[in-house]
């Protein structure tokens, strides 16, 4: 089983919060797209990581965890079976994941994800 998991912040400036982690000893180590300004990066601090995107007002969905599974498909659909809504179903991303999303039982967005 997939091991590792992440929270992602959605912000409206991403130069500006991914400066303001650098001054928190996080370095860059990915961006999506790879080429010009970016609209995701990845961010790590010795074991820890942060993902940042833009995105969203700074409302409900400031803050989300991105978790990696064997299965999209199938995780998602043992979650439904426990009551977890489905947000947004499996579909092939262009970074090469397949990715779903699902909300805990507080509300809290929760991003599935995996190789392809």
């Amino acid at each position: 089983m997939q091991d590792r998991a992440f929270p992602i912040l959605s912000v409206q400036d991403l130069t500006a919060t991914r400066a303001f982690y650098e001054q928190l000893g996080f370095t860059q180590t990915y961006q999506f797209p790879p080429e010009g300004e970016p609209g995701f990066v990845t961010m790590k601090r010795g074991s820890s990581s942060i993902g940042i995107g833009v995105g969203g007002d700074g409302g409900d969905d400031a803050f989300s965890l991105w978790v990696y599974v064997d299965d999209v498909d199938e995780t998602l659909a043992a979650l439904g079976t426990s009551g977890a809504p489905v947000i947004s179903e499996p579909e092939d991303q262009p970074w090469g994941e397949r990715v779903a999303r699902t909300r805990d039982p507080q509300g809290n967005l929760v991003i599935l994800g995996a190789a392809l």
